[in-house]
């Protein structure tokens, strides 16, 4: 009885690693896809309308890095204080979900 327990539990394990792998790797993959659309801007060509809604949403944010894609939606790297976030903006300063 104690081997059966013990060959389910090895082959169970055996099989979680494999799906632990497979989702890091799609992830990765997706990621990789998002980045590629995107192309990096300087921060002063980012639109008035985009810096306005990310001072009223975040006081005091600085943009570290600028991107925009073909549909002119941007991706802002911002710090604000001690902490880094990404953002992702339309023209208009509307905010997207991502």
């Amino acid at each position: 009885m104690k081997k059966i327990v013990l060959s389910v539990a090895i082959v169970l394990a055996s099989l979680s690693i494999y799906a632990t792998t497979t989702l890091q790797s799609e992830i990765v993959k997706s990621e990789v896809a998002i980045q590629a659309e995107y192309t990096e801007i300087s921060a002063d060509a980012v639109p008035t309308a985009v810096k306005t809604a990310l001072e009223t949403a975040y006081p005091g944010a600085k943009v570290v890095k600028a991107y925009v894609n073909d549909k002119k939606e941007y991706k802002l790297e911002i710090s604000v204080k001690d902490q880094k976030a990404t953002v992702f903006s339309d023209v208009n300063g509307n905010w997207l979900k991502i």
